[in-house]
């Protein structure tokens, strides 16, 4: 069940007209918190990403599903979408038996280093006009406070990694 607090988090971001991704990533951001604190664990960073974005499907999120996912991933957010409409308790011996598996595995997913690896993964099957499409995109949205602060934590990076 997501925290009150991820759920006010995704309305805010719906309300302020942000996309249905940023809305979902509160729940990501959730769950890579739950694997960091010891909640459970996770196989991998994917997985971790995978059980935030399907919280985000049941509590009603329209995430976007790629287009190159498998059969299964689209069956998987087609019966999450669905469970968003119905209001039926989830079942116990279920839900404590994907507790206890998830709680066997390790929590070296949630770290700095493998998030790295998974956004630097992601980023490189990307295009790069796509990828130079969304930085513009951000300068855009960002706002003169926000460039301001970007350009004050970049220049912060370049001193540490000439040091």
């Amino acid at each position: 069940m997501p925290e009150q607090r991820t759920r006010r988090a995704a309305a805010k971001d719906k309300k302020e007209g942000k996309s249905p991704g940023t809305q979902a990533g509160e729940y990501v951001r959730e769950e890579i918190e739950h694997v960091r604190e010891g909640k459970h664990g996770a196989r991998s960073t994917k997985q971790a990403i995978a059980i935030g974005l399907s919280k985000a499907r049941r509590a009603g999120i329209k995430a976007p599903i790629s287009k190159s996912a498998s059969k299964s991933t689209k069956k998987k957010a087609a019966q999450d979408e669905a469970a968003s409409h119905r209001r039926k308790q989830p079942s116990r011996k279920r839900s404590a038996a994907t507790k206890h598996a998830l709680e066997k595995e390790g929590h070296e997913a949630a770290s700095s280093s493998a998030l790295s690896s998974n956004a630097k993964k992601a980023a490189a099957k990307r295009t790069p006009k796509s990828r130079s499409a969304a930085a513009k995109k951000a300068a855009r949205t960002k706002g003169a406070a926000g460039r301001s602060a970007a350009a004050k934590k970049a220049a912060r990076t370049r001193a540490r990694n000439a040091s």
